[in-house]
Parts: C-alpha cells; sequence; structure tokens
C-alpha cells in the first residue's frame, strides 16, 4: 500500500516494504507528522550531522533529504522501504546515509531524531552508543503514539542522555524533548546479554545464549521456543532457521546433525548478529550461514529441505498476518518437493489453515494448551 505524506518540505509517495495488497498499514503515522510539523514550525536549525534513529519506514529521512540525514535501523525491511520511498521521492543515492544498528554510528550528532521503538532495550542499547557523539548543543528530539512513550521511556533518555520532559498529545501522537548533560555519567551498555539454558531442553540443555538489544525475550527462554525445541524434526542436509531470532532453535538442530547446513534467516539485524554470536559461543561444528534479509528472498527454489519458523503476527504495534504469509510462501518456494516446513505459534492463531491453502495438507505434530507445533510438505 502506498499513500501520501504532506510535509513542509513537499509531499511524498510512501510505502512499506516488500509492498503487498494483504498488508494495508500505512508507511506513516501521525508520530511522524508531528515531528515534522514540529520541525518546521519552531524552525528547529537543521545544519550539522542530523541523525534519525528507528525511522520505519524512510518516513523521516525522505521527508529532510535535503539535510543528509543518517538514518539507522534494526529492519532490513525498513531499509528497503527507506531506498524505495528516497527513489520515488527523486533523492539522488548517497545523500542519505543508511546505516543498521551493528554499524558504529557517526562520530558528531548534532540533531537526534528518535521514533520511539517497540522495545525499550534496543532503545537504550542505541542510546548508549549515540550518547559520546553528543554534545550540550544537540537537539534531541522523539516522537510516537502516546501509547509507545511510557515513564520508562523518559527515564531512559534522562539517565542516558539529559533531563526530558514530553509535548502536548497531537492525534495521539507526542514528543519527547532531551536536553543533553555532557557531564551526566552514564552507565556501561548491558549489551549484548548472555544466559545459560536451562536443562531439558534437548540438545542445547545448558547452552549459552547471546542476545543483542530488540532481540525477542533476550533474558530468558520464551515458552513457545521451548516447546519447539521437544518438537524439532530429524534429518535434513539444508535447513533454514526462519525467523531465527538469537539462532536456539538453528544450533539446537546443528548440535544434533553437525553435517547439516543450516542457514539462520532474519530482517533484524540485531537477530542475525545475536544467531551468529550464540553458535559460535557454543563451538558447533559443521557449515552455518547467517542471512539478514526479506525471509528467503534470495535463496534458490528448491534447494531447502526443511525450513522451521515462528512468524511473528505483529508489524510494530499492528497485527498482521501478511508476515506470516510471505514467510510460509518462500518456505513453499525455497522447499524441495517432499520438504517440510515446521512451524510453532500460538493455537489462535490458524495457522493450519493458511497452511492448507498454500501446501494443500498440514499435519499437527504437536501441542498444549497455548501453542501448536505444525508440519506441511511441500507436494510435486
Amino acid at each position: 500500500m502506498s499513500d501520501r505524506m504532506t510535509t513542509a518540505w513537499g509531499e511524498f509517495e510512501l510505502s512499506r516494504f516488500p509492498e503487498d495488497p494483504r498488508d494495508r498499514l500505512r508507511a506513516w503515522d501521525a508520530s511522524d507528522a508531528y515531528l515534522l510539523r514540529y520541525l518546521d514550525r519552531e524552525r528547529i536549525s537543521l545544519s550539522g550531522t542530523v541523525v534519525v534513529l528507528g525511522d520505519r519506514w524512510g518516513a523521516l529521512v525522505t521527508a529532510l533529504a535535503e539535510h543528509r540525514p543518517v538514518q539507522i535501523t534494526d529492519s532490513y525491511l525498513s531499509q528497503e522501504a527507506t531506498r524505495v520511498n528516497l527513489a520515488r521521492a527523486g533523492v539522488e543515492p548517497g545523500t542519505v546515509q543508511l546505516l543498521t544498528t551493528q554499524d558504529p554510528p557517526p562520530e558528531q550528532v548534532d540533531v537526534l531524531l528518535v521514533r520511539v521503538p517497540k522495545s525499550l532495550a534496543l532503545l537504550e542499547d542505541q542510546l548508549l552508543r549515540l550518547a559520546p557523539a553528543v554534545h550540550a548543543g544537540t537537539v534531541v528530539i522523539g516522537t510516537g503514539m502516546v501509547k509507545e512513550i511510557h515513564t520508562s521511556t523518559l527515564r531512559l533518555f534522562e539517565r542516558i542522555l539529559g533531563p526530558t520532559r514530553t509535548s502536548p498529545a497531537e492525534q495521539k501522537a507526542r514528543l519527547i524533548h532531551c536536553t543533553p548533560d555532557p557531564s551526566l555519567k552514564r552507565p556501561e551498555n548491558p549489551w549484548p546479554y548472555s544466559y545459560a539454558l536451562p536443562v531439558g531442553v534437548g540438545t542445547v540443555s545448558g547452552r549459552t545464549v547471546v542476545n543483542h538489544a530488540g532481540v525477542f525475550c533476550a533474558d530468558r527462554l520464551d515458552i513457545g521456543t521451548r516447546f519447539f525445541l521437544a518438537h524439532l524434526p530429524e534429518g535434513g542436509r539444508r535447513i533454514v532457521d526462519l525467523g531465527c531470532g538469537n539462532g536456539v532453535v538453528g544450533t539446537a538442530v546443528a548440535l544434533a546433525d553437525p553435517t547439516a547446513e543450516v542457514l539462520f534467516v532474519d530482517e533484524s539485524f540485531q537477530a542475525v548478529a545475536s544467531a551468529e554470536a550464540t553458535y559460535k559461543a557454543n563451538g558447533v561444528p559443521g557449515h552455518a550461514e547467517f542471512r539478514v534479509g526479506d525471509g528467503l528472498a534470495g535463496v534458490a527454489a528448491g534447494s531447502v529441505d526443511v525450513v522451521l519458523n515462528n512468524p511473528p503476527f505483529h508489524s510494530h504495534q499492528a497485527t498482521s498476518d501478511a508476515t506470516a504469509w510471505r514467510m510460509f510462501s518462500g518456505a513453499k518456494r525455497a522447499l524441495r518437493p517432499g520438504g517440510e516446513l515446521w512451524v510453532i505459534g500460538n493455537r489462535h492463531l490458524g495457522y493450519h489453515v493458511t497452511l492448507r491453502r498454500l501446501f494443500g495438507n498440514s499435519r499437527l505434530v504437536a501441542s498444549d494448551p497455548k501453542f501448536v507445533v505444525l508440519k506441511a510438505v511441500k507436494r510435486g
């Protein structure tokens, strides 16, 4: 879905990535518009180095492209959407610098615009990484919908950067204003965070997990993954941990069969870094590949034996099955005839219906009161 956003810098047609007719969500929201209105209304100087952290689909850097901003994002899909939106707006390649949350940040930041992420841990990590580049004259403004900004969010800005206050709400969006205090003693960055897995979870029992900030359930093994670990398939030469998160599932498979080739894939740069760190921390024998991307795009058709998947059902704050549909469709294309897609999900999501539509079959492997493990086989 593409739509138009009107700003003081022009009118821009924006879209999410990949463009999907099933996904009716907009590529910008009231918090993006509020921040842009404020910058114009208050005549905020955008000279120097402008950094935009967490720009979800590139709306902010597309509007502010003439100021040559730097975008920092954890999302491959957001970064690709930004490329598309900048090109559509006629912005020359290289005008906007596109960085990931794993890249070194700029050495000096004169304007820091923060689209508040869902993960407080990711915000903490990124503010701590950027803090040395922030100076007393840096303009720091955060933005988000009212439901996304909590007392803990404001305390984080205050603890890392300096005194913080919020604006009145407009169209259910709010701004965060922070005055940097260079004399502030900042805490050490606790990320990445490591812990040992409990016993009773198969081949990864007692093994080390490494989580970069923003990865789901960073301080413990979530109950869905624990259930999946108890019901993983045996066999398969080339296996994909699709939406790998911290890589526990793929690492478990690699430990069970050192001859397997395991591909870890996620659209989060933080997640893939976590998966690689988890894999390496456990000295796993065999061959592994780690890839940031849009699901299985770029994986050769018919080249995979097994895909393991725990699909997300949220896109930022919105509930949507578009991501799961893309993941399942990509798995079907990548699987060889007879190859298997194994899915873990909450019972209420009804993934068995989606799998039957795509594969023509779906078998229940295991279930408990909250989760189901399903298997679909590619025919022909």
